[in-house]
């Protein structure tokens, strides 16, 4: 039987409008503060609009940090992220070693408008940040809808498992754009207020914006911050734009997770939930959950704090969950009050101390795509 290299996440960072460290999204979490307020910005909408949108502040230490005016601000928003997250750990990993993995969901799409299209495809915008931080490999790019980061993320931990490359940088990041927010307009999916995850008065998601990353690495002398035991995904094939009616395969995605990480759902400590506050998503993984033996296990959903950050959200919310982990503390899904969900879930409403040894992340997206991945403590 063929033994795999045990991954280990080794340094995070996360960038939004809670601010540019990690430190900064926990200090807000223990306030119970959020990103999302009401904008006015005629580039984006007509309309006034409820998102989480990185400030001017932040905007200055990124262009600061990141002096090259050949770099779109996305791909400047993600040179920082992965830039911090390198400062942490360096010495610990060879970048001829090392895979660059960018996962996003429309990348420079504000350049659709412009005549400067070169950069639109996102190979070359991955080219471009990788040229940026000098990494030796080619990179690789993961979009595939709302589950971008964690599919992102299993991608990095099979690679690495297999032994192709011993760390892998991944990145998930998009901006607050107005193709986006009109897309969701038109589905009448965004929320006039914020987002209330798994609550009976939901409204439709928050956009947001973030860039996030995550550093794996098999070398566990590096001060690991936890370890990435396994994950999964699959395809509902119900609706382009809607989720299973059932969660099956949401759930089954859960299932092969546990099977593979040789756990079983009694063990999970903590479920950090896609949540997106829509009608059919949060009822969709309450089903799943149900199905996965997971109905009790403590579950938050962080779009409350930063709305739906798209490529970034699977990552920002696993770098959250580490934090999770670390301090073995409970994040609340902010906003929640009341379920309006058709099975049982045991949200939690207010940061706690618990004994947190295993974390499951889930994503879903456009096109039925679904993905999971588990975190364990060190």
């Amino acid at each position: 039987m063929r033994h795999f290299p045990l991954v280990y996440a080794i340094s995070t960072h996360i960038i939004s409008s809670l601010g540019i460290e990690c430190d900064s999204h926990w200090q807000a979490v223990k306030q119970g503060k959020t990103g999302i307020e009401l904008h006015n910005n005629l580039l984006i909408s007509a309309m006034p609009f409820m998102g989480s949108i990185i400030d001017n502040d932040a905007w200055r230490v990124i262009k600061n940090n990141v002096q090259d005016e050949s770099l779109t601000p996305f791909e400047q928003m993600a040179a920082f992220s992965i830039g911090k997250a390198m400062e942490k750990v360096q010495g610990a990993i060879n970048l001829d070693e090392t895979i660059f993995i960018l996962a996003t969901t429309k990348g420079n799409i504000e350049l659709a408008s412009t005549t400067n299209e070169l950069r639109l495809p996102l190979s070359e915008t991955a080219k471009a940040i990788a040229s940026y931080h000098g990494f030796n490999t080619k990179p690789i790019v993961v979009s595939n809808a709302c589950t971008s980061g964690v599919a992102a993320l299993l991608h990095g931990l099979r690679l690495l498992q297999n032994g192709s490359y011993k760390h892998a940088v991944v990145c998930g990041c998009d901006r607050f754009s107005r193709f986006v927010l009109c897309g969701f307009q038109s589905f009448m999916a965004t929320s006039p207020l914020p987002c209330r995850p798994f609550d009976a008065d939901r409204q439709g998601i928050n956009m947001g914006e973030a860039a996030a990353t995550i550093i794996l690495s098999v070398n566990s002398t590096a001060q690991p911050v936890a370890q990435l035991l396994s994950g999964a995904t699959t395809n509902d094939s119900n609706h382009i734009s809607g989720p299973s009616r059932t969660g099956e395969e949401l759930a089954t995605a859960i299932r092969r997770s546990l099977m593979v990480a040789a756990l079983v759902p009694e063990q999970m400590n903590m479920i950090s939930a896609h949540g997106t506050a829509t009608i059919f998503n949060d009822e969709m993984e309450a089903k799943a959950f149900h199905l996965s033996g997971l109905a009790n296990t403590p579950l938050h959903s962080f779009k409350g704090f930063v709305g739906h950050t798209l490529g970034a959200a699977g990552i920002l919310e696993s770098a959250m969950a580490l934090e999770s982990l670390q301090k073995q503390m409970l994040i609340p899904s902010l906003g929640f009050q009341t379920s309006g969900v058709t099975k049982p879930v045991n949200i939690t409403t207010e940061l706690k101390k618990a004994e947190i040894n295993y974390v499951l992340k889930t994503s879903s997206g456009f096109g039925g795509c679904n993905a999971a991945v588990i975190w364990g403590k060190c």
